[in-house]
């Protein structure tokens, strides 16, 4: 990483992988200050959306030096994408964290049809928004985070065996909380801000239907925003509803929650700080 970039992102180096399935990703490590794997190797907390969440996230990595809550050491790794992709990665987020038959909501389209009365995108850039809505692979991502990244960080850097964390917020809470439903056993702990469970429909319940009573073994925590819920944007209000209607759902499962005073855009760097208070704690 340049100079320049090191100024803002101590400590952070930077590399992109080609998946399985030839979809190139951007890679951000940044390590705990202070960090030798050769004396004491630390957990990796895999932050999605890297391409936004990098430069929101990372530094909050000095919270482990924090004297008044010190935060358990950690190794982050954000994802994100890279070379041409990178500038669709808003796009591309849709095919990787959304899971596979998730209904497109029609408050998710009438969102985005706002997006093209008031300018925010073109009706081209729009089309290829929601035609990644309709072939998703929440799946095939988590298999790559698991079975192809993890190995190379592990090997590269002598991360430690165990206590490893997932944060996703908006649709990468959305992946989170799939993730979290699978049971999938690489992660301790599990973020899962404002997730994008947009419809009533949507396969989160479904999974929640199969879960029944049993309880995955990763500790799950869940934000949501105040102005999302008493907003007047309908994608915003059901997001805010349907999590509540998931943490109703696992109530007594030991599930941790926090209502947060932000926007569904503000609310990315402080859903990252809950999770951090809340699941990594010393």
């Amino acid at each position: 990483m340049s100079t320049m970039w090191q100024g803002c992102l101590a400590d952070t180096d930077y590399f992109e992988l080609r998946s399985g399935r030839g979809h190139d990703y951007g890679v951000w490590v940044t390590a705990p200050p202070g960090y030798d794997p050769a004396t004491t190797r630390v957990p990796v907390v895999y932050v999605l959306d890297g391409n936004w969440a990098v430069g929101q996230t990372a530094p909050l990595i000095v919270t482990q030096k924090d004297p008044m809550q010190q935060i358990r050491p950690y190794l982050q790794v954000s994802v994100g994408y890279a070379g041409e992709d990178a500038q669709h990665w808003a796009r591309l987020r849709n095919r990787d964290l959304v899971p596979p038959g998730e209904p497109i909501a029609q408050e998710f389209v009438d969102a985005v049809e706002t997006g093209i009365r008031t300018g925010a995108m073109t009706r081209e850039e729009a089309d290829a928004y929601l035609a990644e809505l309709r072939e998703t692979h929440a799946d095939a991502f988590l298999d790559f985070l698991t079975a192809e990244l993890h190995p190379r960080i592990e090997r590269d850097y002598g991360t430690a065996a165990s206590g490893h964390g997932l944060f996703g917020y908006s649709y990468g809470g959305l992946f989170s909380l799939y993730t979290w439903l699978t049971g999938t056993t690489l992660f301790e702990s599990i973020g899962a801000g404002s997730p994008g469970v947009v419809g009533e429909d949507s396969q989160i319940f479904a999974m929640l239907e199969k879960l029944g009573d049993s309880v995955p073994a990763a500790k799950l925590h869940l934000t949501v925003n105040d102005r999302e819920l008493l907003g007047d944007l309908a994608v915003y209000q059901n997001l805010a509803k349907n999590a509540a209607t998931v943490l109703h759902r696992l109530t007594g499962r030991g599930v941790t929650s926090a209502v947060l005073r932000e926007t569904h855009v503000t609310g990315l760097q402080a859903s990252f700080l809950s999770y951090l208070r809340t699941c990594r704690a010393r």
